[in-house]
């Protein structure tokens, strides 16, 4: 009895070995509330190309996303696939936790320019950039209009900007720019628009510190002299919060992402939009470059098929799709996507223009330590507890440790 069924099992096996295969599973983790938008589809036809592998997909909130996937990581045990900001990947290269992510001429020509800086360490792609953010500046046309300004006209550079907002401030209830300085690493990023405004860099490509250049030194010093016009105590205040603010009436220009239109037109708002004020050695339009990125951690046997999918649901019209499901800037000047979309929304022209002269998040082996010497540099010059040069050649001292 016992050999008949032993015989009948291994004829039901060899009969149908399928039904016993185990596909590779290809672990994900997704930040945020829920499932990039389109992603359920993507995954399922990528497995049905791809046979003996299946997506498992693990959904993280922002707040402890990146934690998570360092943590596995660290600890030998990672994910294959992942979401992460891009400033994290040399970090990661270095300690050897991820693999490169090759990328051709042709693939690196398809995005605008630099988003394939974002992602770049030595010369190596080490993730695919999947999220992208870029800045424009906000006004109040009634503020404007109340401060004796054309409500129409914006300004054009800094010192215009500085000069709009010292009439706003002496001429109405509210604080002509809205500063953001609070201990978040948004101030550093908001600091960057300066920064890309005016042709400078915080470290140069071949790893030197370059924030104390004539080019940072103008821009700190500029938002030096925009702070008594600002909102009273900025370093209590991060992105939302001001914009927030400016939504409210009481500021009147704001530099905020796309979503800020959207929630000026619910508002009800006599609002403009236009490109971010340009310094004195601006070559042209330009932005703070943030991606996010998809990242293929090492030593989980299918790094390969991880690629292989990164790429496939970050493809042309698939990428496009989850961008404007989320209200992201466009990472590749798709057509005829790209002019439909501003001729129908013509407040993305802005944020689609300063990307030519835009630059990077600089990557920094530790992200952490950046952030905090940007936050404090900042922080010191608004309150008035350092001049802009002190502020700068503290900064770079500082900034060499975490190179």
């Amino acid at each position: 009895m016992i050999g008949l069924t032993a015989v009948s099992l291994l004829a039901v096996a060899i009969a149908t070995p399928a039904a016993f295969a185990q596909d590779k599973e290809i672990a994900f983790i997704n930040c945020g509330d829920e499932l990039t938008a389109g992603y359920a589809d993507y995954f399922a036809e990528w497995e049905a190309a791809n046979p003996g592998f299946k997506v498992a997909p693990e959904i993280v909130g922002w707040g402890q996303c990146q934690d998570k996937v360092t943590t596995l990581a660290a600890a030998g045990t990672p994910v294959a696939l992942a979401y992460v900001g891009s400033r994290t990947l040399k970090q990661f290269a270095l300690n050897d936790l991820i693999v490169p992510v090759p990328m051709s001429d042709e693939e690196k020509a398809a995005y605008y320019n630099y988003v394939p800086d974002t992602v770049t360490f030595d010369g190596t792609q080490w993730g695919i950039p999947v999220a992208f953010s870029t800045k424009a500046l906000f006004w109040n046309k009634d503020l404007f209009e109340a401060a004796g300004l054309d409500p129409e006209t914006p300004p054009k550079t800094w010192e215009e900007k500085i000069a709009f907002s010292k009439q706003i401030a002496e001429n109405t209830d509210a604080a002509g720019y809205g500063l953001v300085a609070k201990t978040f690493d948004n101030t550093m990023h908001q600091f960057l628009h300066w920064v890309y405004t005016n042709n400078g860099q915080i470290i140069d490509a071949d790893g030197n510190i370059t924030i104390d250049s004539p080019q940072v030194l103008a821009a700190l010093t500029a938002l030096k002299d925009i702070t008594p016009y600002s909102e009273e105590g900025p370093t209590a205040y991060e992105q939302n919060e001001v914009r927030a603010i400016w939504l409210d009436g009481g500021v009147a220009m704001i530099e905020a992402s796309p979503g800020a239109a959207i929630r000026a037109e619910e508002a009800g708002m006599n609002w403009g939009v236009a490109d971010l004020p340009l310094g004195p050695d601006a070559k042209g339009p330009g932005t703070l470059l943030i991606t996010d990125a998809l990242a293929v951690f090492k030593g989980t046997g299918v790094e390969e098929q991880a690629i292989s999918l990164a790429k496939y649901i970050t493809d042309g019209e698939r990428q496009w799709a989850a961008e404007m499901a989320q209200g992201l800037t466009p990472l590749r000047p798709l057509q005829p996507q790209t002019d439909e979309l501003v001729a129908a929304q013509p407040y993305w022209k802005p944020f689609l223009d300063g990307i030519e002269f835009g630059g990077p998040e600089p990557l920094f082996t530790d992200y952490i330590g950046l952030q905090n010497v940007m936050i404090e540099m900042v922080q010191s010059v608004v309150t008035d507890a350092a001049t802009p040069e002190d502020a700068l050649a503290k900064a770079a001292g500082e900034l060499e440790q975490y190179k």
